[in-house]
């Protein structure tokens, strides 16, 4: 796979329609960030690596690094999360004003910060 497109229409058909809701609330955040695939993961890239998602077979992951997710733990405590990434089942609705909130804190990180990818 060499796009983003590409990566969406191979996912399971389960997947497809969160994938979608997913790179369209991060694209409303980020609309200038250009849209590649990194380690075979789409990711939003302006300036530096700013989020990226994933599907997997029972879940959406959503990686806007750790220090992004830390203002909003308690927001996130119904849900699986790890050091940089969020999990979401594909049984239930993504929170789309969460995900908003975490991206837009990402995304302003980077663009004053200067904020790295992993830490």
């Amino acid at each position: 796979m060499k796009t983003v497109d590409e990566y969406i229409n191979a996912a399971p058909e389960h997947a497809r329609e969160m994938l979608n809701e997913i790179r369209f609330l991060l694209k409303s955040v980020a609309p200038n960030a250009v849209e590649a695939l990194k380690w075979g993961h789409p990711v939003f890239v302006e300036k530096r690596i700013l989020f990226s998602y994933a599907a997997f077979k029972n879940h959406l992951r959503f990686m806007p690094t750790g220090p992004s997710l830390e203002p909003f733990r308690n927001e996130l405590a119904a849900y699986k999360t790890g050091k940089d990434t969020i999990q979401f089942s594909y049984d239930q609705p993504l929170p789309q004003a969460l995900i908003k909130r975490i991206a837009a804190f990402r995304y302003r990180d980077v663009m004053e910060n200067d904020a790295r990818w992993m830490y």
